[in-house]
Protein backbone atom coordinates (compact mmCIF):
# COMPACT_ATOMS: atom_id res chain seq x y z
CA UNK A 1 0.00 0.00 0.00
CA UNK A 2 1.76 3.36 -1.25
CA UNK A 3 -0.30 6.30 0.34
CA UNK A 4 0.15 10.41 -0.78
CA UNK A 5 -0.32 12.25 1.62
CA UNK A 6 -1.90 15.73 1.06
CA UNK A 7 -1.17 18.91 3.59
CA UNK A 8 -3.97 21.27 2.81
CA UNK A 9 -3.00 25.32 2.37
CA UNK A 10 -4.09 26.00 6.30
CA UNK A 11 -1.95 23.56 7.73
CA UNK A 12 0.72 23.92 5.12
CA UNK A 13 1.35 27.63 6.23
CA UNK A 14 -0.41 27.71 9.76
CA UNK A 15 0.06 24.46 11.41
CA UNK A 16 2.45 22.57 10.23
CA UNK A 17 2.79 20.62 13.07
CA UNK A 18 -1.04 18.95 11.99
CA UNK A 19 0.93 17.77 8.89
CA UNK A 20 4.17 16.25 10.76
CA UNK A 21 1.99 14.42 13.69
CA UNK A 22 -0.49 13.07 10.96
CA UNK A 23 2.73 11.62 8.94
CA UNK A 24 4.43 10.47 12.05
CA UNK A 25 1.23 8.66 12.97
CA UNK A 26 1.20 6.96 9.67
CA UNK A 27 4.30 5.63 9.48
CA UNK A 28 4.28 4.21 13.23
CA UNK A 29 1.29 2.85 12.04
CA UNK A 30 4.17 1.11 9.60
CA UNK A 31 2.21 2.59 6.45
CA UNK A 32 4.40 3.92 3.15
CA UNK A 33 3.88 7.26 2.84
CA UNK A 34 4.94 9.82 -0.33
CA UNK A 35 4.79 13.40 0.33
CA UNK A 36 4.46 14.62 -3.46
CA UNK A 37 6.55 17.41 -4.52
CA UNK A 38 4.68 20.14 -6.89
CA UNK A 39 1.54 19.41 -4.69
CA UNK A 40 -0.53 23.07 -4.24
CA UNK A 41 -4.19 23.56 -3.31
CA UNK A 42 -7.11 21.05 -3.68
CA UNK A 43 -8.91 24.17 -5.44
CA UNK A 44 -11.45 24.49 -2.70
CA UNK A 45 -11.16 28.24 -2.01
CA UNK A 46 -11.71 29.25 -5.28
CA UNK A 47 -15.19 27.50 -5.22
CA UNK A 48 -16.29 28.60 -2.47
CA UNK A 49 -15.40 32.38 -3.95
CA UNK A 50 -17.94 31.31 -6.73
CA UNK A 51 -15.17 30.52 -9.24
CA UNK A 52 -14.83 26.95 -9.41
CA UNK A 53 -13.75 26.75 -13.03
CA UNK A 54 -10.66 29.35 -12.52
CA UNK A 55 -9.50 26.55 -10.43
CA UNK A 56 -9.30 24.08 -13.29
CA UNK A 57 -5.14 24.13 -13.28
CA UNK A 58 -5.16 23.71 -9.49
CA UNK A 59 -7.48 20.13 -9.56
CA UNK A 60 -5.42 19.11 -12.79
CA UNK A 61 -2.15 19.75 -10.53
CA UNK A 62 -3.47 17.91 -8.55
CA UNK A 63 -4.58 14.68 -9.96
CA UNK A 64 -1.25 14.46 -11.60
CA UNK A 65 0.64 14.86 -8.22
CA UNK A 66 -1.38 12.18 -6.62
CA UNK A 67 -2.92 9.57 -9.43
CA UNK A 68 -0.05 6.86 -8.99
CA UNK A 69 -1.22 6.58 -5.03
CA UNK A 70 -3.18 3.49 -3.53
CA UNK A 71 -4.62 5.99 -1.18
CA UNK A 72 -4.15 9.35 -0.70
CA UNK A 73 -4.50 11.16 2.97
CA UNK A 74 -5.10 14.11 4.10
CA UNK A 75 -5.74 15.46 7.71
CA UNK A 76 -8.85 17.58 6.48
CA UNK A 77 -12.33 16.49 5.56
CA UNK A 78 -13.49 19.62 3.73
CA UNK A 79 -10.08 19.25 1.44
CA UNK A 80 -11.09 15.47 0.93
CA UNK A 81 -14.95 16.37 0.13
CA UNK A 82 -13.82 18.82 -2.20
CA UNK A 83 -11.94 16.73 -4.36
CA UNK A 84 -14.62 13.57 -4.39
CA UNK A 85 -17.27 15.74 -4.97
CA UNK A 86 -16.15 18.71 -6.95
CA UNK A 87 -13.59 17.14 -9.09
CA UNK A 88 -16.49 16.40 -11.77
CA UNK A 89 -15.01 20.24 -13.51
CA UNK A 90 -12.74 17.91 -14.38
CA UNK A 91 -13.15 15.69 -17.94
CA UNK A 92 -13.80 12.58 -16.80
CA UNK A 93 -10.88 10.17 -17.28
CA UNK A 94 -9.37 6.75 -15.21
CA UNK A 95 -6.83 8.62 -13.04
CA UNK A 96 -9.51 11.78 -11.81
CA UNK A 97 -11.96 9.24 -10.62
CA UNK A 98 -9.13 6.74 -9.28
CA UNK A 99 -8.06 9.85 -7.21
CA UNK A 100 -11.67 11.05 -6.58
CA UNK A 101 -12.50 7.39 -4.98
CA UNK A 102 -9.12 6.60 -3.45
CA UNK A 103 -8.89 10.39 -1.69
CA UNK A 104 -9.40 9.52 2.52
CA UNK A 105 -9.66 11.99 5.26
CA UNK A 106 -7.17 10.50 7.83
CA UNK A 107 -9.84 9.26 10.57
CA UNK A 108 -12.06 7.77 8.21
CA UNK A 109 -8.54 6.07 6.70
CA UNK A 110 -7.87 4.48 9.73
CA UNK A 111 -10.62 3.13 10.92
CA UNK A 112 -12.00 1.53 7.21
CA UNK A 113 -8.90 1.48 5.39
CA UNK A 114 -6.73 0.70 8.13
CA UNK A 115 -9.28 -0.60 10.68
CA UNK A 116 -7.47 0.57 13.46
CA UNK A 117 -9.18 2.31 15.81
CA UNK A 118 -5.94 1.95 19.04
CA UNK A 119 -2.90 3.97 17.65
CA UNK A 120 -1.05 4.48 21.07
CA UNK A 121 -1.38 7.52 22.06
CA UNK A 122 -2.33 9.08 25.62
CA UNK A 123 -3.75 11.96 26.23
CA UNK A 124 -5.18 12.75 29.65
CA UNK A 125 -7.36 15.47 28.69
CA UNK A 126 -11.27 16.38 28.92
CA UNK A 127 -12.02 16.77 24.92
CA UNK A 128 -14.97 17.88 23.22
CA UNK A 129 -15.48 16.61 19.78
CA UNK A 130 -16.38 19.22 16.99
CA UNK A 131 -17.71 17.82 14.13
CA UNK A 132 -17.33 19.71 11.22
CA UNK A 133 -19.99 20.10 8.36
CA UNK A 134 -18.02 18.76 5.69
CA UNK A 135 -16.96 15.62 7.20
CA UNK A 136 -20.37 15.25 9.41
CA UNK A 137 -22.75 16.10 6.39
CA UNK A 138 -20.71 15.40 3.18
CA UNK A 139 -18.37 12.57 4.29
CA UNK A 140 -20.62 11.03 6.65
CA UNK A 141 -17.83 10.29 9.05
CA UNK A 142 -20.54 10.46 11.84
CA UNK A 143 -23.88 10.55 12.51
CA UNK A 144 -26.09 13.69 12.25
CA UNK A 145 -28.09 14.90 15.03
CA UNK A 146 -31.46 15.76 12.44
CA UNK A 147 -31.42 12.11 11.06
CA UNK A 148 -32.60 8.98 12.84
CA UNK A 149 -30.01 6.32 12.31
CA UNK A 150 -27.71 4.27 14.65
CA UNK A 151 -25.05 6.71 16.12
CA UNK A 152 -21.57 6.85 15.12
CA UNK A 153 -18.48 8.95 14.61
CA UNK A 154 -15.12 8.39 13.28
CA UNK A 155 -13.28 10.30 15.09
CA UNK A 156 -15.13 9.61 18.53
CA UNK A 157 -13.94 5.57 17.99
CA UNK A 158 -10.50 6.62 17.58
CA UNK A 159 -10.40 9.31 20.80
CA UNK A 160 -12.17 5.98 22.79
CA UNK A 161 -8.94 4.15 22.39
CA UNK A 162 -6.80 6.82 23.93
CA UNK A 163 -5.45 6.32 27.18
CA UNK A 164 -6.60 8.60 29.70
CA UNK A 165 -8.94 10.92 27.43
CA UNK A 166 -12.12 11.72 28.58
CA UNK A 167 -14.53 12.51 25.95
CA UNK A 168 -16.99 15.72 26.77
CA UNK A 169 -20.83 15.11 25.86
CA UNK A 170 -21.53 18.66 24.23
CA UNK A 171 -25.43 19.86 24.13
CA UNK A 172 -25.39 20.44 20.43
CA UNK A 173 -23.15 18.10 19.37
CA UNK A 174 -22.60 18.30 15.29
CA UNK A 175 -23.72 22.29 15.49
CA UNK A 176 -21.56 24.87 12.93
CA UNK A 177 -18.66 26.79 14.60
CA UNK A 178 -19.20 29.64 11.91
CA UNK A 179 -16.24 28.98 9.81
CA UNK A 180 -17.55 27.94 6.48
CA UNK A 181 -14.69 29.05 4.31
CA UNK A 182 -15.13 32.69 2.77
CA UNK A 183 -18.25 32.78 4.74
CA UNK A 184 -16.32 34.11 7.83
CA UNK A 185 -15.23 36.84 5.66
CA UNK A 186 -18.02 37.79 3.75
CA UNK A 187 -20.56 37.48 6.69
CA UNK A 188 -18.14 38.13 9.80
CA UNK A 189 -20.70 39.63 12.52
CA UNK A 190 -22.84 35.92 12.02
CA UNK A 191 -19.45 33.73 12.20
CA UNK A 192 -18.38 35.34 15.43
CA UNK A 193 -21.74 34.74 17.19
CA UNK A 194 -21.76 31.06 15.62
CA UNK A 195 -18.01 30.79 17.33
CA UNK A 196 -18.52 32.09 20.68
CA UNK A 197 -22.07 29.64 20.78
CA UNK A 198 -19.53 26.52 19.77
CA UNK A 199 -16.87 27.35 21.87
CA UNK A 200 -18.98 28.37 25.28
CA UNK A 201 -20.87 24.64 24.01
CA UNK A 202 -17.32 23.16 24.96
CA UNK A 203 -16.85 25.36 27.74
CA UNK A 204 -20.58 24.62 29.81
CA UNK A 205 -19.43 20.93 29.35
CA UNK A 206 -16.22 21.42 31.18
CA UNK A 207 -14.24 20.77 28.16
CA UNK A 208 -10.63 21.13 28.27
CA UNK A 209 -9.67 20.67 24.56
CA UNK A 210 -11.50 21.21 21.40
CA UNK A 211 -10.85 18.66 18.46
CA UNK A 212 -12.05 18.50 15.04
CA UNK A 213 -10.90 16.95 11.82
CA UNK A 214 -10.62 20.49 10.21
CA UNK A 215 -7.78 23.11 11.07
CA UNK A 216 -9.70 25.63 9.48
CA UNK A 217 -12.66 25.28 11.61
CA UNK A 218 -9.94 24.87 14.69
CA UNK A 219 -8.53 27.96 13.59
CA UNK A 220 -11.73 29.95 13.65
CA UNK A 221 -12.54 28.87 17.30
CA UNK A 222 -8.63 29.57 18.14
CA UNK A 223 -8.68 33.08 17.23
CA UNK A 224 -12.02 33.58 19.84
CA UNK A 225 -10.70 31.42 22.33
CA UNK A 226 -7.27 33.68 22.09
CA UNK A 227 -8.63 36.93 22.09
CA UNK A 228 -11.34 36.00 24.82
CA UNK A 229 -8.74 35.00 26.96
CA UNK A 230 -10.90 32.01 27.34
CA UNK A 231 -9.79 28.43 29.03
CA UNK A 232 -9.07 26.09 26.36
CA UNK A 233 -6.82 24.39 24.20
CA UNK A 234 -7.15 23.60 20.66
CA UNK A 235 -5.73 20.37 19.28
CA UNK A 236 -6.13 19.25 15.80
CA UNK A 237 -7.01 15.00 15.80
CA UNK A 238 -3.79 13.93 14.84
CA UNK A 239 -1.95 15.70 17.23
CA UNK A 240 -3.77 13.96 19.79
CA UNK A 241 -3.42 10.70 18.08
CA UNK A 242 -0.07 10.86 17.94
CA UNK A 243 0.19 12.22 21.29
CA UNK A 244 2.36 10.16 23.99
CA UNK A 245 1.13 12.95 26.81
Amino acid sequence: MLVGLFIPCYINQLYPQVGKATLELLEKLNVEVVYPSGQTCCGQPMANSGYEYESLGTCTNFVEKFKEFDYIVTPSGSCAYHVKKHYDILPESEEVTKVRNNIYELCDFLVNVLKVKNVGARFPYKVGIHKSCHGLRGLRLGSCSEKVTETYSYIGELLNEVTDVEIIELTRPDECCGFGGTFAVTEEAISVKMGKDRVQDHLDNGAEVITATDTSCLMHLEGLVTRNKQPLKIRHIAEILNSIE
